[in-house]
């Protein structure tokens, strides 16, 4: 189904560029330019004032479950210390570099932080129940950490030389921001599947079996399951028509790197991890193994999209998936179309005569011939309803 380009395309009037033009970020982005000291600014910035919004609107802008794990006391004082830094940061940038626009939109919005309370808001009594409610903390939390952990692994272990802010960058951020805040409404519609329809076929026996068995069994277990249902729901995106059009928008990104697997169309996230939870939700795992593997999931499904280029054992590839593994899912030559399905484990794809992977190599680009979908969140939203089938 797929049909693959290396063409880069990119319009000069997108949003990346527009987005560029205001942070002078067609200045020089050279070591001591004060352009990674204002971008950090800015982006601790940011994280500053959604973090004091969500302590001044817990109920509206934070999830109960985030809640209920967070230690505070630390949160309070990470907030306080992003806060300092991006300040000085923006700062340094503003004394560095002839344009001062990313060092003083740094310094603005630290400022703003620390002006409406910082980290040091009280929050007075219980948090109270709202109907609705939009995952910000979830957001900032996953950003952060992700931002922090991957941004220096590939800047310091690239597979290829790209900026941080390559093209499309900003579409697959707002994805990223869209996925993770509208964290309550996607839980319910991936939860209701096999709530709704599956909930005659729980068998209690089997249930309290596969509980019965040792944490690190049932977690595994769970990873296994999950990854032929993901298998199947994955193949059938590439196999149909109808599907393919959804599944599309996560291929049409013709760069890789940690951002680049949050761009998945909404119909895309809620068939799959709706389909994938069925199983789940019929062998009854514990919670404890079951938020451990969701963790996991979620870590895994970012580093396989990442630009590193790490060198595996052959034995570490044969049992899990690897970045190497996943990008040649994603690649334009014709060779490895349709293959590597599996998310986390590459036997699957094996044993369906599905598996592509030539040792040590990479593929030449990534993305769709012809790039029939369109840049933007909202055109890709709305592209397979207009794309033929």
């Amino acid at each position: 189904m797929r049909r693959r380009s290396h063409h880069d395309r990119r319009d000069p009037r997108s949003l990346d560029d527009r987005v560029a033009g205001i942070f002078d970020d067609a200045g020089s982005t050279r070591v001591g330019s004060g352009w990674i000291s204002g971008t950090v600014a800015v982006f601790l910035g940011a994280l500053s004032v959604g973090a004091v919004a969500c302590f001044h609107w817990p109920a509206l802008l934070t999830s109960p479950d985030v809640r209920a794990v967070l230690p505070m006391p630390v949160v309070r004082t990470t907030v306080q210390v992003v806060i300092g830094f991006g300040f000085l940061l923006g700062l340094l940038s503003a004394l560095l570099r002839p344009r001062k626009v990313l060092g003083m939109t740094g310094m603005g919005l630290a400022l703003v932080a620390g002006l409406a309370g910082g980290g040091g808001i009280p929050v007075n009594g219980p948090v109270p129940q709202v109907p609705a409610y939009l995952g910000l903390d979830w957001f900032l939390l996953n950003i952060f950490l992700l931002a922090v952990l991957f941004v220096p692994l590939e800047r310091l272990w690239p597979l290829r030389s790209q900026s941080v802010f390559r093209p499309q960058w900003t579409t697959d951020t707002i994805y990223f921001f869209v996925s993770h805040l509208v964290v309550q409404a996607s839980t319910l519609l991936t939860l209701m599947p096999a709530t709704v329809f599956f909930g005659w076929a729980v068998s209690p026996p089997l249930q309290a079996f596969v509980r019965a068995q040792p944490v690190l069994v049932q977690f595994l277990a769970c990873a296994v399951v999950a990854d032929f249902a993901e298998y199947g729901m994955h193949r059938l995106f590439h196999s149909l028509r109808a599907l393919w059009s959804f599944h599309a928008v996560h291929h049409s990104s013709t760069s890789m790197d940690w951002l680049a697997g949050s761009r998945l169309h909404v119909v895309d996230v809620i068939l799959t991890r709706g389909m994938t939870f069925v199983p789940l939700f019929l062998l009854g795992f514990d919670t404890g193994p079951l938020y451990a593997y969701l963790v996991f999931v979620s870590m895994h499904a970012v580093f396989i999209h990442a630009n590193v280029s790490w060198p595996f054992p052959a034995w570490v590839e044969a049992l899990i998936v690897t970045p190497r593994f996943h990008h040649w899912h994603h690649a334009i030559d014709r060779v490895a179309w349709d293959r590597n399905f599996a998310v986390h484990f590459p036997w699957i794809d094996k044993l369906f005569g599905t598996f592509y992977g030539p040792p040590g190599q990479w593929p030449s680009g990534y993305g769709i011939e012809g790039d029939p979908v369109p840049d933007g969140f909202t055109r890709q939203l709305v592209y397979p309803l207009r794309s033929e089938r």
